[in-house]
């Protein structure tokens, strides 16, 4: 009981120290007050969910923060557990005290070698939030194509068999006009004082009831993902996973997922060129029926607006945040673009929902491209979950201390993770679950919420001009947000029935 007791006190002096932080930003800025802001000034907490920005710092991968809150509380019970006698003598707390200097030199040497040889940045005083200022340009590059080139990319080649091969003047418009309102985000984040999530962005706008809207949105995103990759044995593997509390290593690995979408790629291209299967002209230019189903799957590979803010929070140059954003988007419209035109010149109209379901088992090069797809959603299962975790443990009352304890909490985790689990084998229809993550969800996180959420904050500053573009964006995010959802909707009635 004392160990849960400590856990639960470190988590509420962590969130303290986050609001003493954001107060503190709040008073320093001399911009107008937004609701967020007034609420911070006076000493209200902080609204639901208070985990978003660490969890999010996770999932980026390229800069995890590492938790020695928990690795010091784990070392004073194992201590007063276990060496409580061997500690009473003074010789003996003096090999202690030497064998945590000893650990912390590992631990700066590790942290040293991280930095200079993978460009991977570790804070310094190794606390669960990640500082601010800590990510140098390349790593911020890094975090954004980590984030946007995900799943979306093994679908792809089946969205041109779905909307036609003109759809992919869709699919670049999409990356013009998703780079253009993570602009929006950045511009929110600087005119308002002691934001820096998607969460702060949307109380900046709208009060508490824009925050949790876009919470949840956020966190419902989360969690269809998760299912995206599940499977009985999958479910056994991941499982231990989600009752970590630190998850640095797994976002170490997480930080990865650049390398595996550009080594999927390779492979596609290798099958075609090197193993013969060869690459061949087919196919619709525009199919007017489904391409609501294609313009869902595009949306879904740019529906990475909820790690922005935290990608701009942690930037040493901020300034440089939308060059970031141009190089992130430009490379993955780009890479999509050749990965879709390569995938279906190869198959053709026989392309399944994820291309290498039709890459041939017995070529090595399709070997590691099943193996690369199914390993890296794998190692991404715990943080893509976590953030979704840590929000619903904080509607726990803090006053229900057996709610509270490790055993409830590692049962509740089992049962989130089963609950995708059922959610998977209930739904096993990648293409379709895609498309409709991309119409609804993503067409309110990536188009329509950064549009709104900039006019409410900066009302009476904007032109006539930078107003009608935003509304015209919330136009098109709506009508193919609709236009997505129904379709996706009806083709998985027909699925399922």
């Amino acid at each position: 009981m004392k160990q849960n007791e400590t856990f639960d006190q470190e988590r509420e002096d962590l969130y303290h120290t986050f609001d003493e932080e954001d107060e503190e930003s709040q008073t320093e800025s001399s911009v107008p007050s937004t609701p967020l802001s007034r609420n911070r000034s006076e000493d209200v907490p902080v609204p639901w969910p208070r985990s978003y920005r660490q969890s999010m710092d996770l999932l980026t991968g390229v800069t995890p923060p590492i938790s020695t809150s928990f690795v010091s509380s784990f070392r004073q019970r194992r201590q007063s557990s276990v060496f409580g006698s061997f500690t009473s003598s003074p010789s003996k707390q003096q090999l202690l005290i030497e064998k945590d200097e000893i650990q912390n030199s590992v631990v700066s040497s590790i942290k040293s070698f991280l930095a200079s040889h993978l460009q991977l940045s570790v804070p310094g005083d190794l606390s669960i939030h990640q500082e601010n200022g800590s990510c140098t340009f390349s790593q911020s590059v890094l975090n954004g194509i980590n984030v946007l080139c995900g799943v979306a990319l093994l679908t792809m080649p089946y969205a041109i068999k779905e909307g036609g091969w003109l759809g992919l003047f869709i699919l670049f418009s999409f990356g013009i006009i998703t780079f253009y309102t993570g602009i929006l985000l950045k511009r929110c984040l600087e005119n308002s004082p002691g934001i820096q999530t998607y969460p702060d962005i949307g109380q900046a706008a709208f009060g508490t009831t824009g925050r949790i809207l876009v919470s949840i949105l956020l966190y419902v995103e989360l969690y269809v993902n998760s299912t995206q990759v599940f499977a009985i044995t999958t479910t056994l593997i991941v499982l231990p996973t989600v009752w970590l509390k630190d998850l640095s290593l797994l976002s170490y690995l997480s930080a990865g997922g650049v390398i595996s979408s550009i080594l999927l790629a390779l492979c596609l291209f290798w099958d075609g060129s090197v193993d013969g299967v060869g690459f061949h002209i087919s196919g619709q230019a525009l199919d007017i029926t489904n391409i609501p189903v294609a313009i869902g799957i595009y949306g879904f590979g740019f529906g990475s607006h909820s790690v922005f803010p935290n990608i701009y929070s942690s930037m040493k140059e901020p300034s440089k945040f939308p060059t970031v954003l141009l190089i992130s988007f430009a490379f993955c419209t780009l890479f999509y673009i050749a990965v879709a035109v390569c995938g279906f010149t190869m198959f053709g109209d026989a392309i399944q929902s994820q291309f290498t379901l039709n890459m041939p088992p017995h070529f090595t090069s399709s070997k590691i491209a099943v193996w690369t797809a199914v390993v890296t959603p794998m190692t991404k299962y715990a943080l893509t979950i976590t953030p979704v975790i840590l929000s619903l443990e904080e509607l726990i009352p803090s006053s229900s201390r057996k709610m509270r304890s490790k055993g409830v909490s590692m049962l509740f985790r089992t049962i989130l993770v089963l609950s995708t689990l059922v959610v998977a084998l209930t739904v096993p229809f990648f293409a379709t679950v895609a498309a409709l993550i991309g119409s609804f969800i993503a067409m309110l996180i990536a188009l329509i919420f950064p549009c709104l959420c900039y006019i409410s904050i900066m009302k009476g500053r904007l032109t006539n001009f930078q107003i009608g573009i935003c509304i015209l964006i919330v136009i098109i995010g709506i009508v193919s947000g609709c236009c997505g959802t129904y379709s996706a909707i009806a083709r998985l009635i027909g699925e399922m029935t």
